[in-house]
């Protein structure tokens, strides 16, 4: 269980809309979706980037009480927490979006000219300044977005790009340097099942019959889930914000906080697209419609069957959306010390909100959805869940930890 945390100087006393750090994550979520519309294999490392920063220059006004990510910047401990925060998100921001540059530059000046003039404000500047320069140079060449392709096959098993637009996009991410982990090939999953055996019969069978896109089983709420957790500007940037609010933490809390969970969750990303690169695994999407060439008598082929959701362009096995969501939920049931907390959150592409009583159940729901919008194997899900766990239990033991 995480205990209270010091409060840095300046800082809220609950995560209010005064609270700078949950601004800035909202400030963030419009650069990196709104405008920029990255893709969640992308949206991960800017997250991470952004709120990275955000922890060290937080961190260090309130004398460091926990290990820095990267830097700790000399403090008097006198200096704006609201000037920090601004400097290092818009640095990273404006590092990371050059196209946005003036548009950034307009939000940052406006929030600077909210705080008094005078040496606690030029301080904070230029703690978050270095705190942003810090994580700015350690990602530099860090792989991300490198020209790495996905194997491809057409034997029974294999990957190859689905429809409608046979893409094959984000090889890279297996690739791209982790931000927690010293390497992620220690981090890995048992494979998917054979395909003659009974499990993947199993599979095969649940996903042909609950993802289809014509399915007659899916019920209502199953199909809404499905969408929901699908929506690319996640509901997860909502719950996280509102966690920190409904939790009280203050400045200092949610800065951790949000640092921990968007680290956790990009290295988990990589972790995950790494088994991916390793096992290369056929989607639903294909894998019902080629089911006569599995050599399983318990499957049979639906030469017309297209899966509710679009399929991502990339491997199947495990799931990607498990593995941060298997992270993300552990990172909150340790961070909160337990787990049935209520949270919500709102889908645009659904048209609704959904609300889960414990961060277990969310996962469960998650699991489940993957399979409902026809884009994964039950398998891929739970494998996916574990390896997100096994990333965040690493990143816990050696990261973020309270300073003796």
């Amino acid at each position: 269980m995480v205990g209270p945390a010091p409060t840095a100087t300046g800082a809220a006393s609950d995560a209010n809309p005064a609270n700078p750090v949950v601004t800035w994550d909202l400030n963030a979520q419009t650069a990196i979706w709104d405008i920029a519309g990255q893709q969640p294999n992308e949206q991960v490392r800017s997250f991470a980037m952004v709120n990275g920063a955000v922890y060290d220059a937080v961190n260090a006004i309130a004398g460091t009480p926990y290990e820095p990510y990267l830097v700790a910047p000399a403090t008097g401990g006198t200096e704006s927490v609201d000037a920090a925060v601004a400097a290092a998100a818009h640095g990273v921001l404006a590092a990371l979006f050059p196209a946005q540059q003036s548009r950034l530059q307009a939000q940052y000046d406006a929030a600077l000219a909210a705080i008094p003039e005078g040496r606690s404000k030029q301080g904070g500047i230029r703690v978050g300044d270095r705190a942003a320069a810090a994580m700015v140079a350690a990602r530099q060449s860090d792989g991300a977005f490198g020209d790495q392709q996905w194997a491809t096959g057409t034997e029974p098993g294999q990957w190859r790009p689905t429809p409608p637009l046979f893409l094959s996009q984000g090889a890279w991410t297996g690739h791209m340097r982790p931000f927690l982990l010293p390497r992620v090939s220690a981090f890995r999953t048992p494979g998917p099942p054979a395909l003659t055996s009974a499990a993947y019969a199993r599979d095969l069978n649940e996903v042909k019959q609950l993802g289809s896109a014509t399915s007659t089983v899916r019920t209502q709420d199953q199909t809404e889930a499905t969408i929901w957790w699908h929506d690319r500007r996640s509901a997860n940037w909502e719950i996280k914000r509102q966690l920190a609010t409904s939790q009280r933490l203050d400045v200092l809390q949610t800065a951790r906080f949000f640092a921990m969970t968007d680290l956790v969750v990009a290295d988990s990303g990589v972790a995950c697209f790494r088994q991916k690169d390793v096992w290369s695994y056929w989607r639903p999407v294909t894998a019902v419609p080629l089911a006569d060439t599995d050599g399983n008598p318990r499957t049979t082929a639906d030469p017309g069957w297209t899966s509710l959701l679009v399929t991502p362009p990339f491997p199947e096995y495990p799931s990607g959306h498990a593995c941060g969501t298997g992270a993300r939920m552990s990172l909150y049931r340790y961070f909160f010390g337990r787990d049935d907390v209520t949270f919500s959150g709102h889908s645009a592409d659904s048209g609704t909100t959904r609300r889960f009583t414990s961060f277990s159940q969310a996962l469960t729901e998650l699991i489940g959805a993957r399979v409902w919008g026809g884009v994964h194997f039950r398998t891929a899900d739970v494998d996916g869940a574990k390896l997100g766990e096994e990333v965040f239990r690493y990143a816990v033991r050696h990261h973020f930890r309270p300073r003796p």
